[in-house]
């Protein structure tokens, strides 16, 4: 089908040259438009290129891209055809690039370099007003990324990318390294403007040394002219090239209206040079290009530090330590529970009802129902057939499959998954907040601070006047302050994870640290697996009879399911003769409520008297919800005649009474149950008078009780295992699912606790208050150290070259502070270095 292209670069008809005697400027892009300016609608552009994309703009709505800033596009440096990215239609090439396609969406996350500011993330957002056929679009500004949704029936692949290319955002494609994952790196270029800048602060100190032994009067003064203009040749690629980024971003900000600590910078560094270019060509003195080439050399490696640091601090750089999931893989000795970080491709898993599928795969017995919601936010499951291509991120719904991997896990892509849009909470990030607040008040600060002190010493010594300009705006930097909070709260985050504590963000924390009150799933939370006394009451059953109820429940991941089948298994291998086999099929799983499914002939059903009833299923009167004996009851019924009934119950896990006592005097505990009331005196004696007991709810009870709870005002937190209290996470201000080494991930969690350290949960609390008091007292040390800088340098008794070695190192102090305080409150909170720790 052809794909109808905005004519982004066709031939148009000649434009007029305006004769103005300023030069004008580009509208769209800002560059200069000498002689060859194109006017339309009383603005010039450098193309016509440039030219057509504004009118695109504007037909289109989206004439406000011009209001994010001035000139905020992207020159439009060659033509864009559609058949040059023609070869991304291929089928092998289309299968290695997206993350998801189907008949109706397909899902591509692109790399665009291209992105350089809010501007461009509008654009992007909004490319759906330029194609009907794009849905949502979903930019990542610090890896240059971009997420887009689209319907593949009406836009190809080629013309997505050749739209995004006549736009100015061409997406970069490596082709060779798909699949495979590279260790951060910090840009070859960094390292040679660092390179130069050192090489010239060494050199011109070692020239400057005569001057700073008090020799030059001895000296010849043609001999120390010579050596100052040898010195200016040093520093000419010190600051037109090391220093580029400099002036780039003064630059920006100056067309955009904007103030950043770039401006101020690039004004101290200007009047250093130009007061050093003075003073040589003059022969008045040697000027500041000592100072100059210094300041340069120590900011850079205060860049490199900030890159290297955030490069460590990225959430997906390190996915084994962060995303949790474990799979069932098959072998020739049987099946084994291994990490995300252990999948090769070839690799057979087993994956049960609502397990997600870790990378693409290939349905090799099944069928299965796949249900792409967190991928595309369809909520419609799609039958697959053997054969048939899964995508990594669905989530099997129906009976157990077995799928092939096709595809290297990809770490960033089932991180993104966590943080899809559906499971989004609204919050308030105070940290970030402050953080933003404080550093825009301090640019504005240090400018007229700096202006002040410039205007003093105009007045009382001219000589001192750029020199404690110049020193002020060096010496203070809001860097350590927006160090503070990433570096603490994910050191906090890393930590954690090394106990078996994954959080979504480190943002979490902020919101762990403001809990006042905990709600408890009673079932998988508080109570052990696999250590249920599971008793059948009722007919015998056969041993047919028997596996058929075994499997439908293996074919779940809720522990009471998980019980019966455990049960089955000890009770059955080897007793009775062999039981016949077969597939589950026509798998339903009702949360909250009960499974149905079908094998060979028989019809299944497991579940709770009352959905049983509802099936038309008669259950014997004296099983009424709220009188059933002690544990958790499920009903069975074979073929739509009531068979009889399990009663499980379960133990408490190890240390529980120290678990609830060690939160019930601080925080306001409730336990909600789909269970009934039996066990309410057990369960009043562990939690006290004060806490709030409810037994036999549904899942959405358990989320209107959460709701409820918030209404007062209360910051709430959820404790449950993600099946079905799934509703209930979500809406709680921090949900914790409990999981044991399952692939029952849970989305709309915020933290995922290993079922071991559930006993921890008070230690994480204090944790996260510690962590945060640390982000609190390294802004106060970031203000101290600038305040302190600042009245030294605007006396005049601090260089411009100290105040640049002063710098980051500051930055430097604050992140160690943040990151061993970090590290001592979580040691003195019990996590250890080494692993998970008692439970």
């Amino acid at each position: 089908m052809k794909i109808e292209l905005p004519p982004i670069l066709a031939p148009t008809e000649s434009a007029t040259v305006s004769p103005g005697a300023d030069e004008p400027v580009c509208f769209h892009c800002g560059t200069p438009c000498g002689g060859a300016a194109v006017w339309h609608a009383g603005q010039a552009f450098c193309c016509h290129g440039c030219r057509t994309v504004f009118e695109l703009l504007a037909e289109s709505g989206l004439g406000h891209f011009y209001d994010l800033g001035k000139q905020a596009g992207i020159r439009i440096k060659t033509a864009t055809r559609e058949d040059q990215f023609r070869h991304l239609d291929d089928p092998a090439v289309r299968e290695r690039l997206v993350d998801f396609a189907d008949d109706r969406t397909c899902r591509v996350t692109l790399r665009i370099p291209a992105i350089h500011c809010v501007a461009c993330v509008w654009l992007l957002e909004n490319l759906f007003r330029l194609h009907s056929a794009i849905g949502r679009t979903e930019v990542n500004f610090p890896r240059r990324e971009a997420a887009v949704t689209f319907d593949p029936a009406r836009l190809k692949l080629s013309g997505l990318v050749a739209l995004l290319s006549s736009l100015g955002y061409e997406p970069v494609f490596n082709l060779a390294d798909l699949g495979t994952s590279s260790a951060p790196s910090v840009p070859r270029r960094l390292w040679l403007q660092l390179g130069v800048a050192g090489f010239a602060f060494g050199n011109v100190m070692m020239l400057s040394l005569p001057g700073y032994l008090g020799m030059e009067s001895a000296g010849n003064p043609a001999l120390a002219r010579f050596l100052g203009i040898v010195s200016l040749g040093l520093a000419l690629p010190v600051v037109f090239y090391s220093a580029a980024d400099y002036w780039r971003s003064a630059w920006q900000c100056l067309r955009q209206r904007t103030l950043t600590i770039e401006l101020p910078l690039a004004i101290g560094m200007a009047a250093l040079f130009g007061q050093s270019l003075y003073e040589i060509t003059r022969g008045l003195g040697p000027g500041y290009l000592d100072s100059l080439t210094g300041l340069v050399f120590f900011l850079l490696c205060g860049r490199l530090f900030q890159q290297k640091t955030y490069d460590r601090l990225s959430f997906d750089r390190d996915y084994q330590s962060f995303f949790p999931l474990s799979v069932v893989r098959q072998t020739t000795q049987g099946e084994t529970t291994v990490a995300l970080a252990r999948l090769r491709v070839g690799d057979r898993l087993r994956l049960r009802h609502g397990e997600l599928i870790p990378a693409d795969a290939r349905l090799v017995s099944g069928p299965a129902l796949i249900d792409y919601s967190f991928v595309t936010g369809e909520s419609d499951p799609v039958a697959r057939q053997p054969g048939d291509y899964l995508y990594a991120g669905g989530q099997q719904t129906g009976a157990a499959i077995v799928v092939e991997i096709v595809k290297p896990v990809s770490q960033s892509y089932l991180t993104s998954l966590w943080s899809h849009a559906a499971f989004t909470k609204t919050r308030t990030p105070t940290l970030q907040t402050l953080t933003n607040r404080l550093s825009r008040g301090f640019v504005v600060g240090l400018a007229v601070v700096a202006l002040s002190t410039a205007a003093y010493w105009a007045l009382t010594n001219p000589a001192l006047t750029w020199w404690t300009f110049t020193a002020v705006l060096i010496v203070a930097c809001p860097c350590a302050l927006a160090l503070a909070a990433p570096f603490a709260l994910g050191t906090a985050q890393r930590w954690l994870a090394r106990q078996n504590v994954f959080l979504k963000n480190p943002q979490v924390l902020e919101t762990l640290a403001r809990v006042e009150a905990i709600v408890f799933d009673k079932t998988g939370t508080l109570t052990a697996p696999r250590q249920a006394a599971v008793t059948w009451t009722g007919g015998q059953l056969s041993v047919d009879e028997a596996a058929d109820v075994a499997a439908l429940a293996e074919h779940s991941t809720h522990p009471l399911a998980r019980e019966i089948s455990e049960a089955w298994k000890a009770r059955w291998t080897g007793n009775g003769g062999e039981p016949e086999t077969g597939p589950i099929t026509d798998f339903q799983d009702h949360p909250g409520r009960g499974l149905a499914g079908r094998r060979r002939y028989r019809r299944i059903q497991l579940g709770s008297a009352r959905w049983l009833r509802e099936w038309g299923v008669t259950v014997p009167a004296d099983f009424p919800e709220t009188e059933a004996p002690a544990g958790a009851t499920v009903h069975c019924a074979l073929d739509g005649v009531y068979r009889g009934h399990y009663r499980i119950v379960s133990r408490l896990r190890p240390r529980t009474d120290d678990l609830i006592g060690g939160l019930a005097p601080r925080f306001d505990l409730a336990l909600l149950s789909g269970d009934n009331e039996r066990e309410r005196q057990t369960f009043r004696a562990l939690f006290g008078e004060r806490a709030g007991l409810h037994f036999n709810q549904t899942p959405l009870g358990k989320l209107d009780f959460i709701r409820r709870l918030q209404q007062t005002g209360k910051t709430t937190m959820m404790v449950g295992d993600g099946l079905n209290d799934a509703g209930a996470l979500r809406q709680s201000d921090v949900g914790v699912a409990v999981v044991e080494q399952i692939g029952a991930f849970s989305p709309a969690s915020d933290v995922i606790l290993e079922a071991s350290q559930v006993g921890r949960l008070p230690a994480l609390l204090r944790f996260a208050r510690l962590a945060v008091g640390v982000v609190y007292v390294s802004f106060g040390l970031s203000v101290i150290y600038n305040g302190v800088g600042i009245s030294f340098a605007a006396r005049g008794v601090l260089s411009p070259l100290v105040a640049a070695v002063l710098m980051p190192l500051s930055s430097v102090s604050v992140v160690a502070f943040a990151c061993g305080a970090t590290i001592w409150a979580a040691r003195r909170c019990g996590f250890t270095g080494g692993g998970g720790g008692p439970a």
